[in-house]
C-alpha cells in the first residue's frame, strides 16, 4: 500500500485521524491506528501531521536500521521515522539511472520548487526551480523537463473542454480531474457524478507526450524510455499505475516520487545543493508560463484556466492577468466573472473535507456553476502528503503561506503568464496535436475513468 501506519511506533494520539479527509484512519485512543483502504484517497496528509518517531538517538542504531530497511530507505538517510508514512521508490530510479540502456526523463510539479529548498536549510518558500533543475541534471537523468508545461497542456485541453460544455451543453458543472485523490475520493463515493469530471488527464499524466512527442523530436525508442515524475503528492504513485494511463503505448509515467524523496536522492549522491548553479530545463518540454506554475495552489487552475479562456471566447487580451476573485483559502468559495456574453460561474473547494456538502448540492440541483476546482489537501499542492515534513504544528501555516507567495511571485516575474502564449505549446500543437480537443489530442491527454476498482486493488 502507498500510506502506512508502522503500528510498533504508533501512539495513538489520533492526530491523523483528525486530518485525514477521508475518514480512513481507524482506532482507539492511545492504541496503534489502523488504516481502512477501502476509504483511503492516499493523500498523505496523515503523514505531514504525524508525530510518533524512532530516532537513532532515542531508539538506538539496531531499531532505528531496521525501520529504514523496511521503508527501503536510502543508507544515507537520518532522519527520524515517523509511525505514517509512503512508499519509497527511489530504488526504481536509481536502476534506471544505473541502466546505460536505458533513457531517463524526469518532469517536476510546480509546487516542488517551493518545497525542496527546505530540505536544504533555505526560507519557507524559496522558489529554487533552476537549482533544482541543476541537481537533476547533475543526477543523471537524460532530459529534465517540467510538469508545468504539462500545465499549460491542460488548461488548453480542459479550457476548451469547458468551452464546449458550457456553449454546446455539456455536462455542468465541470470538475478539475488534476488532483488524483480527489478523483479516487469521487469514484468511491459519488461514482454516479463521474460524468462532471473532466475528460482531461492530470498535467503528471500528460506526461504521455514524452514516449511519443518527445521520443520523436530526440529520436528516442520510447521502449527504452523510463520517466520519471517528482510531486508534492503521495497520491500520484496510484496515479500512474492506473490501468488506463497507458495511451502512449507503455506506461505514460514509470514511477511517481516525492519532494523529500528527491531531497533524499540528492544527499544520498553527495550533491551540495546550495552550491549548484542555476540552470534552465530542456526544451521544447520545460518552457512553461506563470498560469502552469499556479497550479500549485488552491484556485490555480482556476485562475489558469480563466486566463486563457476569456481570451479563446471574446478574442481579446483578458483586463486583468491576475484573477483576484479565485485566489484565497476560504474552504468553499465561488465568482461570477463576465467572459464576452456569457456569465461564467465558478467555484473552489479547498480541502477534500469541504467538498461533500458541494456533492450533495449537485445531486440535489442546488448547485448553478459551470466550473469547480477541487483540491485535496489544505491549501493546495505546496501543501501536498509528498512536501517537506514540518515538525511543529507552528511552522505549518507560515510554510503554506510562503509557499504560496513564492509561487505567485514565480508566476510574476515570468515572461509568459498564459498558457496560450507559450510558444513550446504552440510548437506542440503546430507540429503534433493540430488542435485542443481533437483526436489525437483525445487519444493522448484525455481519458474516461473507471469506476477505479482494478486500481484500488493493487
Amino acid at each position: 500500500m502507498i500510506i502506512n501506519i508502522d503500528k510498533d511506533i504508533c501512539t495513538g494520539c489520533r492526530e491523523c485521524a483528525e486530518v485525514c479527509p477521508a475518514s480512513a484512519i481507524e482506532g482507539e485512543k492511545g492504541k496503534p491506528q489502523e488504516i481502512n483502504y477501502d476509504k483511503c484517497v492516499m493523500c498523505g496528509q496523515c503523514i505531514q501531521k504525524c508525530k510518533s518517531y524512532v530516532s537513532l538517538i532515542d531508539h538506538g542504531v539496531g531499531v532505528y536500521e531496521a525501520k529504514r530497511a523496511e521503508r527501503n530507505l536510502p543508507a544515507s538517510v537520518k532522519e527520524p521515522l515517523f509511525a505514517a508514512y509512503s512508499n519509497c521508490n527511489l530504488d526504481k530510479v536509481k536502476a534506471a539511472l544505473a541502466d546505460k540502456d536505458t533513457i531517463t526523463v524526469v518532469q517536476c510539479a510546480p509546487a516542488v520548487r517551493v518545497g525542496i529548498a527546505e530540505d536544504f536549510g533555505g526560507e519557507l518558500g524559496t522558489v529554487a526551480a533552476r537549482k533544482m533543475a541543476a541537481a537533476l541534471r547533475k543526477i543523471g537523468f537524460d532530459r529534465v523537463y517540467d510538469t508545468n508545461f504539462e500545465a499549460d497542456l491542460t488548461i488548453m485541453e480542459e479550457g476548451t473542454e469547458l468551452i464546449k460544455r458550457v456553449t454546446e451543453g455539456g455536462t455542468l458543472p465541470m470538475f478539475t480531474s488534476c488532483c488524483p485523490a480527489w478523483v479516487s475520493y469521487l469514484e468511491r463515493n459519488y461514482p454516479e457524478l463521474k460524468e462532471h469530471l473532466s475528460t482531461c488527464k492530470s498535467p503528471q499524466q500528460m506526461g504521455s507526450i514524452f514516449k511519443t512527442y518527445g521520443a520523436e523530436i530526440d529520436q528516442f525508442d520510447p521502449a527504452k524510455m523510463f520517466v520519471v515524475s517528482v510531486m508534492p503528492c503521495t497520491c500520484k504513485e496510484f496515479e500512474c499505475n492506473r490501468e488506463e494511463m497507458n495511451s502512449s503505448g507503455y506506461q505514460d509515467v514509470d514511477v511517481a516520487i516525492t519532494t523529500r524523496e528527491l531531497a533524499y536522492l540528492i544527499k544520498d549522491m553527495d550533491i551540495d545543493f546550495n552550491a549548484l548553479p542555476d540552470e534552465d530545463f530542456d526544451q521544447p518540454l520545460g518552457l512553461y508560463s506563470g498560469a502552469g506554475t499556479i497550479f500549485g495552489v488552491t484556485g490555480g487552475v482556476m485562475e489558469a484556466a480563466i486566463r486563457t479562456g476569456y481570451e479563446l471566447i471574446t478574442g481579446k487580451p483578458i483586463p486583468a492577468v491576475d484573477v483576484s476573485a479565485v485566489r484565497g483559502s476560504d474552504i468553499f468559495r465561488t465568482a461570477t466573472l463576465q467572459v464576452g456574453d456569457i456569465e461564467l460561474k465558478v467555484g473552489i473547494v479547498t480541502g477534500l473535507k469541504n467538498v461533500a456538502p458541494v456533492l450533495e448540492a449537485l445531486k440535489a440541483g442546488k448547485l448553478d456553476l459551470h466550473f469547480i476546482e477541487v483540491m485535496t489537501c489544505p491549501v493546495g499542492c505546496v501543501s501536498g502528503g509528498g512536501q517537506p515534513k514540518l515538525l511543529l504544528d507552528s511552522e505549518r501555516d507560515a510554510a503554506y503561506q510562503a509557499r504560496t507567495k513564492g509561487t505567485y511571485a514565480h508566476d510574476a516575474e515570468l515572461p509568459i503568464r498564459k498558457s496560450h502564449e507559450n510558444p513550446a505549446i504552440k510548437k506542440i500543437y503546430d507540429e503534433y496535436l493540430l488542435e485542443p480537443n481533437g483526436e489525437k489530442s483525445h487519444h493522448l491527454l484525455h481519458t474516461k475513468y473507471c469506476t477505479g476498482e482494478n486500481n484500488f486493488k493493487k
